[in-house]
């Protein structure tokens, strides 16, 4: 069996970096002179380092006396110096300083630098990250009708150079990966304004956004949306004609989900369905036009606000198999209200003949 050889002193003198230094080692050094491309520092018995070009992170305030650390690149170059990174070290900083604030949950500043379709390009301590579009808050968040990724990107650019208040919401300093929140930075004080809230108050705010299926209104940092169905109590097939991006919005507060309101226009103004339904009383005779025939019945308009509905078994004292074999769309006939649900807004007609009480066949 061959013997182990013993090192001598001398071995491990050749084989150690004269330097005493050994690559991914993080030393202190005293700086000797800093200029723009290069940073010269006295690392005492160690020697002289040098950080060079991209290596130093210029971030950082380096003036002649100041001790700062630096990672090693190469124990010694040919012509004896270490050569150092600022930028490492400055880079693995940056990770301990994020994993603290993820840790306490903290919220900080940051300006976006950039934008993609995505969302905002950052960097904290350092570290680059990303701020997705969903995690914008609601003042910020680029409400667009119809997706339309280049009108988003317009709005997003629009918050580069902005300083805008975060936390962190993920971070893997293996996967190099950092994703920040506004939205959760403005949790606490978005819960305690919703908190202060309820159903049937009267709020007033602004348009965030008017897409096809209603309008996004910021009610004082509280998201809020005003459904098509809550705009107008008239059909409405485009919300854009009633409110632009800008404009002040009062509504009523109709429903509340965690951080989100639901808002409506139209309860801030007189029902008229209720005011024409009041006009009338169960067996009154009216005047209506046909406006839709289905297989169970048919469809009347009484008044501007009254669609009524004619059952396909009040539409003859006889069995009908089809209700468009005795109305036809368009006409106008006479009916008989025998049903009024003013709470769900249900009008109930009949074409059949009135049910005689005996005492009036005498």
């Amino acid at each position: 069996m061959a013997q182990a050889k013993t090192l001598t002193m001398d071995d491990l003198l050749a084989e150690a970096p004269l330097s005493g230094m050994a690559v991914g080692d993080v030393v202190e050094g005293t700086v000797i002179a800093s200029e723009k491309h290069e940073v010269w520092l006295d690392l005492g018995p160690r020697g002289t380092g040098l950080v060079v070009g991209r290596e130093i992170e210029h971030s950082q305030d380096i003036s002649p006396g100041d001790i700062i650390s630096a990672s090693v690149l190469d124990p010694e170059d040919d012509n004896g110096y270490a050569i150092l990174s600022l930028r490492k070290v400055a880079k693995e900083k940056g990770w301990e300083s994020l994993e603290e604030r993820f840790g306490k949950g903290e919220v900080f500043s940051v300006t976006p630098f950039d934008a993609n379709k995505g969302g905002l390009l950052i960097e904290v301590d350092g570290i680059r990250g990303f701020l997705p579009v969903s995690q914008l808050s609601a003042e910020n968040y680029p409400r667009v009708s119809g997706a339309d990724k280049d009108e988003i990107l317009h709005r997003l650019n629009a918050l580069v150079s902005r300083s805008l208040e975060v936390r962190v919401l993920d971070l893997s300093r293996r996967d190099n990966k950092l994703i920040l929140s506004e939205k959760a930075a403005k949790r606490e004080d978005t819960e305690s304004k919703v908190a202060k809230m309820k159903v049937d108050d009267e709020v007033e705010g602004i348009a965030t956004g008017v897409v096809d299926f209603g309008i996004f209104v910021n009610v004082g940092g509280v998201e809020g949306l005003v459904h098509i169905s809550e705009i107008a109590w008239d059909r409405v097939d485009n919300p854009s004609s009633y409110v632009k991006v800008g404009d002040k919005v009062k509504a009523k507060i109709i429903a509340i989900d965690r951080d989100k309101l639901s808002l409506s226009m139209k309860k801030l103004m007189p029902d008229p369905w209720i005011e024409d339904a009041a006009k009338y009383q169960v067996g009154n005779e009216v005047e209506g036009k046909i406006t839709r025939i289905t297989p169970f019945g048919a469809f009347v308009q009484v008044t501007p606000a009254i669609e009524a509905l004619v059952h396909i078994s009040e539409l003859s004292d006889s069995h009908v198999e089809d209700p468009a074999s005795l109305v036809k769309l368009g006409e106008t006939k006479k009916f008989r209200i025998i049903a009024i649900d003013s709470e769900a807004h249900k009008l109930s007609l009949s074409l059949k003949s009135p049910v005689r009480k005996k005492s009036e066949e005498k």
